[in-house]
């Protein structure tokens, strides 16, 4: 027959009540401690400081807003699946403010709506701009369906999300795709929204979504329609780092900076047919730190019960060749350029006339060299031969 020692048995309820008595202690510290008291800086609102959602910050334009927007005070929190952005560029940002309370960065896709309700609920947010979008016009084309769902389908997602948690300013990234191939240039913000491409129809869909929405809704909405973005952030902290394998959609000064530096042979310049002075496309080039400044002073004039539409761009339309020699001036490169025929979707000619925008919002372009622009983006490329990713030889 056994028999159990009292002493051993004495002994167990001792550690029992000592490892009781250490996790009361713990759970009596935690609680008096400032950190499980005090919410963080991100869920409440506070006085004097604007707490703005930045979604697709970790992208080309949205991380430039980032940075800007930190560099003025204001708290952020970025949003991004990382599909496009580049998770170097949040890390650039989070070294530049370290400080508790200024940046967050949230992993996130803004198709998962549960994810996005749970994100606007653990966060007190004043204000959203909207960038996350898919932003090339030939994959538009090959791939429509992606452009609906991530451009027209992500947005009513973020609408509903503020609506349900009272966030009432929007400043919408929206694009002067939207206006398809006007009859008359300029463009104004009067000008008939005709898309001819998956991305432009994507985005005119999402501004009927929000304006539609704001008629019963004291929401304050600002609409900027942009034209094509260059450049980068002139003291070489941020730049543009695509994916290698949507190289062939890209913008025209990512082709022509990997053409620059070897990674492909040649540009190539599609369409030398237009009706234009030398055969090829006009567009009007704006430099990403105008165009966040265009964004910035939108949150500033937003009013509650109001919507703003802007076009932003320098009102000035430069032609594909006058770019590509532009950029090989930037470069110091002879660029080699292969003419073939026109991408489907494009259109011969559209510049802006930003006249609303400068008298309402008090905004001009302040970078309109186009050398300048690109010189200084391409600073930031050959310092950056592998995009935001560990740095590599670069012969130039």
């Amino acid at each position: 027959m056994d028999y159990a020692d009292p002493k051993k048995k004495s002994n167990l309820v001792g550690k029992i009540l000592l490892a009781a008595a250490l996790t009361a202690l713990c759970i009596l510290v935690l609680k008096h401690s400032s950190t499980f008291n005090t919410p963080s800086a991100f869920s409440r609102h506070e006085a004097g400081v604007t707490h703005v959602l930045v979604t697709g910050g970790a992208g080309y334009i949205g991380s430039h807003a980032a940075l800007r927007l930190l560099r003025d005070s204001h708290r952020v929190t970025i949003v991004d699946n990382l599909s496009r952005g580049n998770l170097g560029a949040v890390k650039v940002l989070q070294e530049l403010f370290p400080e508790p309370g200024r940046l967050q960065f949230i992993y996130s896709d803004l198709g998962d709506a549960k994810a996005v309700n749970k994100i606007f609920s653990e966060n007190a947010f004043d204000a959203v701009m909207h960038f996350a979008a898919v932003a090339y016009v030939g994959e538009s084309t090959l791939d429509p369906l992606k452009y609906y769902h991530n451009i027209t389908s992500n947005t009513l997602v973020v609408l509903e999300a503020m609506a349900a948690h009272n966030v009432k300013t929007l400043i919408y990234s929206s694009t002067c795709a939207t206006y398809g191939e006007p009859e008359k240039m300029p463009i104004t913000e009067e000008t008939p929204q005709l898309p001819i491409n998956p991305y432009g129809k994507a985005k005119k869909m999402a501004e009927d979504i929000i304006l539609d929405f704001h008629k019963n809704s004291d929401m304050a909405v600002m609409i900027l329609r942009y034209f094509n973005v260059i450049g980068s952030d002139p003291d070489g902290r941020l730049g543009e780092a695509p994916r290698p394998e949507l190289r062939e959609h890209g913008r025209i000064s990512g082709a022509c900076f990997d053409a620059a530096r070897g990674i492909i042979p040649g540009l190539k310049v599609r369409g030398t047919d237009y009706k234009t002075a030398d055969g090829t496309c006009i567009r009007d080039y704006i430099d990403v730190t105008d165009l966040v400044d265009a964004h910035v002073k939108a949150l500033e004039k937003a009013k509650a019960g109001q919507v703003g539409i802007y076009n932003v761009g320098t009102g000035k339309g430069r032609s594909v060749k006058e770019f590509v020699e532009a950029c090989k001036k930037a470069t110091g490169k002879n660029i080699k350029v292969d003419f073939l025929p026109r991408r489907p979707g494009d259109y011969a000619e559209v510049y802006s006339d930003p006249t609303k925008i400068w008298r309402e919002l008090n905004w001009t372009a302040q970078y309109t060299n186009l050398q300048d622009s690109l010189q200084t983006a391409w600073r930031w490329q050959k310092s950056h031969f592998n995009g935001y990713g560990p740095p590599l030889p670069m012969a130039v």
